[in-house]
């Protein structure tokens, strides 16, 4: 018996029906792959020289302390998202990022009080409703025993969600750095971002997954 076609004669009818059905649980299968897994951001050591007082001035500036301007080291924006496993924005969370200065200190009692006065040294933002902080400081610099890095610890009211630390990619001291040296590949890979070249600096982007 010869194949039923279209009205129009154009294509049989059991080919055109076959196809309305596939199409739909083809559409279905493409939309049921899974994304890939979202990995946790690594915690890391706080370290000793977390602020004993925080100081008056905690803003996402760290280049401007007071009426102080600091002009050392090389500025950049530091910025991200903060999310948890499946990508949806932490609302409410904070963001606190402390360094040392260009020349290697902190603000703290334990550095002997050497840090440079216009060098804020710590900042502390909201994230937006999208997730999402910013701030301003200088690409990390390496002090005796560490490769540069910045440290960073998000809260959510009076919970701790994560301490962590921050590195450069591609910096020489990363391989001599016993704590980065000791993270596996993967965490590694998820606390280490490029600085890269921008009109005003270096920027740096590093997304912190949470798992809340």
């Amino acid at each position: 018996m010869p194949a039923l076609t279209t009205s129009s004669g154009s294509l049989p009818r059991r080919t055109v029906a076959a196809a309305l059905v596939a199409a739909p649980a083809l559409w279905l299968g493409a939309r049921a792959q899974p994304q890939a897994a979202r990995v946790a951001t690594p915690s890391q050591t706080e370290g000793p020289f977390y602020p004993v007082r925080l100081p008056q001035d905690a803003d996402n500036d760290l280049l401007r302390n007071g009426t102080l301007n600091y002009r050392n080291g090389q500025p950049a924006w530091v910025e991200g998202s903060v999310t948890d496993l499946s990508g949806q924005p932490l609302r409410g969370a904070q963001v606190e990022i402390w360094q040392c200065d260009q020349d290697g200190h902190y603000h703290h009692p334990g550095d002997g009080g050497r840090a440079d006065a216009a060098f804020q040294g710590f900042g502390r933002v909201a994230v937006d409703a999208d997730g999402r902080y910013r701030f301003r400081t200088i690409r990390p610099a390496a002090y005796s025993g560490r490769t540069p890095h910045i440290h960073v610890k998000v809260k959510l009211g009076a919970r701790e969600l994560l301490t962590t630390q921050l590195y450069v990619e591609g910096d020489p001291g990363n391989a001599r750095d016993f704590l980065w040296r000791n993270l596996p590949a993967a965490s590694r890979a998820a606390v280490t971002v490029p600085f890269e070249p921008a009109a005003d600096g270096v920027r740096a982007r590093f997304p912190i997954v949470i798992a809340a």
